[in-house]
């Protein structure tokens, strides 16, 4: 199976300062994660730059005003809210992760990829409409979605987030949008504080919460119980991934106990949705995960899984 990986050094240029988890440290264990024999055949990519437009489709322009304004000068950091801190270049980091899932979606549609991992950060699925929060700017997920339907007409879009942290950002940008299936496995209690059962939109959201200290067999039953169920019944054009490897047993944020072999069984059950229903397109975007072996791990297992179907 062909599958292209999306890179940029921009990405490590994205300073959040010492002791902050959502780190430069990350890409390079996800580099060093990808440079294994085991990938030497992944179609490597360099993220191009996205346009003001994509983001647009998603967030007002105020919004991106705002964030444009906040970056500081060279040398400086500046906090957005308690955890998102950016520095000067994190609007072009920013700007070139939703270049990269904009771009992915164009290879999977246009037949240059079937699959498509964006190693990219600042992650985006805490970014609402008009907000930016929890070390996300821009929802680089959502941006993906609107991007499938505006430019390549199609119309239903599956997003999957199994981030530890609930995806509120996209929850809130396609609430009432039934044409965007948003399903997220996540821990609560748990930051942000959304993610119930009982939050459905316009019955294109499913939630699927899992309780701290639950290992793969919890996570597995949620995806095969409710996660899998809604995508077959809502048969997408397109997958995309918010692959947040925070879950990990490992991660220092959160306390679920999965294990990288958990991701590869999630990724595998995703491609058949994926080759049943869109022809194998699937898009998967990097979101959290905090603990440097465990980021490494879980998306060399991902990746794999990608690869090899």
């Amino acid at each position: 199976m062909n599958t292209r990986l999306y890179f940029h050094d921009i990405f490590a240029e994205h300073l959040t300062g010492p002791g902050h988890p959502e780190r430069p440290d990350r890409m390079k264990a996800v580099a060093a994660a990808l440079e294994q024999e085991a990938f030497h055949l992944l179609d490597r990519a360099e993220a191009p730059e996205g346009d003001l437009e994509s983001i647009y489709r998603c967030h007002p322009e105020d919004h991106v005003r705002k964030v444009a304004t906040a970056i500081p000068k060279d040398g400086e950091l500046t906090r957005i809210d308690a955890d998102t801190i950016v520095s000067a270049k994190s609007f072009a980091a920013a700007l070139h992760a939703v270049g990269a899932a904009t771009a992915a979606v164009d290879d999977v549609i246009g037949g240059a990829s079937q699959t498509v991992f964006v190693a990219a950060r600042p992650p985006g699925h805490h970014a609402e409409t008009a907000t930016a929060m929890g070390f996300c700017l821009f929802n680089n997920a959502a941006i993906a979605a609107r991007h499938a339907q505006a430019i390549h007409g199609l119309e239903r879009i599956a997003i999957v987030d199994w981030d530890v942290h609930h995806g509120n950002g996209t929850q809130d940008i396609f609430w009432s949008d039934k044409s965007v299936l948003y399903a997220s496995t996540h821990q609560m209690p748990l930051y942000p504080g959304t993610g119930a059962k009982s939050e459905t939109g316009a019955g294109n959201i499913v939630n699927a919460p899992l309780a701290a200290g639950d290992g793969g067999d919890a996570f597995r039953a949620a995806m095969r119980d409710r996660v899998l169920p809604a995508l077959d019944a809502f048969a997408p054009d397109l997958v995309i991934i918010s692959a947040g490897f925070d879950a990990h047993h490992r991660d220092p944020l959160a306390g679920l106990n999965l294990t990288e072999q958990d991701f590869d069984w999630a990724t595998g059950q995703l491609l058949e949705i994926a080759a049943r229903h869109c022809k194998g397109r699937l898009v998967s975007l990097l979101e959290g995960g905090y603990d440097l072996q465990g980021l490494a791990l879980s998306t060399a297992a991902h990746v794999k899984r990608l690869m090899t179907g």
